[in-house]
C-alpha cells in the first residue's frame, strides 16, 4: 500500500463559524461559485479541449472545468484514498500519488496545471516557488497556470488572517492552514517562473452570508475582472499563461 505524503492539516467541523452556517448556505455558494469559475475561464482561457493536471486535487478535482471527452483530466494528491477516488468515480481519466512541487512528470506534457484551493493550505507548510515553478515546466507553450483561492483583501480574508495569527485559526474556522493569499504574490509567483499572469475575483460574497444577502451580492461579481476591483475579491482567479 502507498503511504500518504504530508497532507492539509484535519479539519475540526466543532468550530464558531460552522456551529452558525447552515448546510444549505455553504451549497449555495459553491453552486454560485462553480457557475463562476466556467464563466471566467470560458471568456478568458481560449481552450476547448487539452490535457488537464489537477494538482492536490483532493475529492473535487475540477471536472466541472473540464469536462470528459474534451479534457483529459489527471488528478494528483498526497492522499492515495482521493486519488483512487476520483478515478473510480470518473471525475478524473488518471491518477498520480505526489505533493506540489514534487511530482517528476514530463516537461511541456499538459495544457492546464489546475490549483483549486490548494495554494493557501501548501502556503501553511512551505514556500509557494516550487509549485509555480513545476507548473511553469509542465506546461506546453500557451498554456495556463490557474489557481482558485481565497484572497487576502477581502475583509473576510483580513479577519481569518487576524485568527490565525492569533493562534484562533481551528477553533475560529476549522484548521490553522486555511491561509488567503495576497493577489500581488499570486502575480508576483507566477511571473517569477516567467508565466503572464491575469487576476479575476470569483466572487466578492462570503458564503457564510444569509442567503438573501448573498443573491444581492451576486451582480457585484460581474466587475470581477476589472483591475482595480479583482484584488479585492473573496476568491480570485489566477489565468497565467506561458508564453507560446
Amino acid at each position: 500500500m502507498v503511504e500518504a505524503l504530508p497532507a492539509s492539516a484535519v479539519y475540526d467541523r466543532n468550530n464558531l463559524l460552522d456551529r452558525h452556517t447552515a448546510e444549505r448556505t455553504l451549497e449555495l455558494n459553491y453552486a454560485h461559485m462553480q457557475e463562476r469559475e466556467r464563466d471566467l475561464l470560458h471568456r478568458h482561457l481560449p481552450l476547448r479541449a487539452g490535457r488537464v493536471l489537477s494538482v492536490g486535487c483532493g475529492w473535487h478535482p475540477g471536472r466541472h472545468l473540464f469536462p470528459a471527452p474534451q479534457f483529459d483530466l489527471v488528478a494528483a494528491d498526497a492522499d492515495p484514498a482521493k486519488v483512487a477516488g476520483v478515478v473510480e468515480t470518473h471525475r478524473a481519466d488518471a491518477g498520480i500519488v505526489g505533493y506540489a512541487g514534487q511530482l517528476n512528470l514530463p516537461p511541456r506534457s499538459f495544457d492546464v496545471v489546475l490549483y483549486r484551493l490548494v495554494l493557501h493550505h501548501l502556503v501553511f507548510q512551505g514556500p509557494l516557488t516550487p509549485a509555480f515553478t513545476e507548473a511553469a515546466e509542465l506546461l506546453k507553450p500557451g498554456g495556463a497556470l490557474i489557481a482558485v483561492e481565497p484572497g487576502l483583501w477581502h475583509p473576510v480574508g483580513a479577519g481569518l488572517t487576524l485568527a490565525n495569527r492569533a493562534g484562533l485559526g481551528t477553533r475560529v474556522h476549522g484548521t490553522p492552514d486555511d491561509v488567503p493569499l495576497s493577489p500581488r504574490r499570486l502575480r508576483r509567483e507566477a511571473m517569477r517562473v516567467g508565466l503572464e499572469p491575469q487576476l479575476h475575483a470569483v466572487t466578492f460574497s462570503w458564503r457564510r452570508l444569509p442567503q438573501t444577502i448573498q443573491r444581492a451580492l451576486w451582480p457585484i461579481d460581474q466587475l470581477g475582472s476589472r483591475r482595480r476591483l479583482a484584488p479585492l475579491g473573496h476568491t480570485v482567479m489566477l489565468i497565467a499563461r506561458r508564453p507560446g
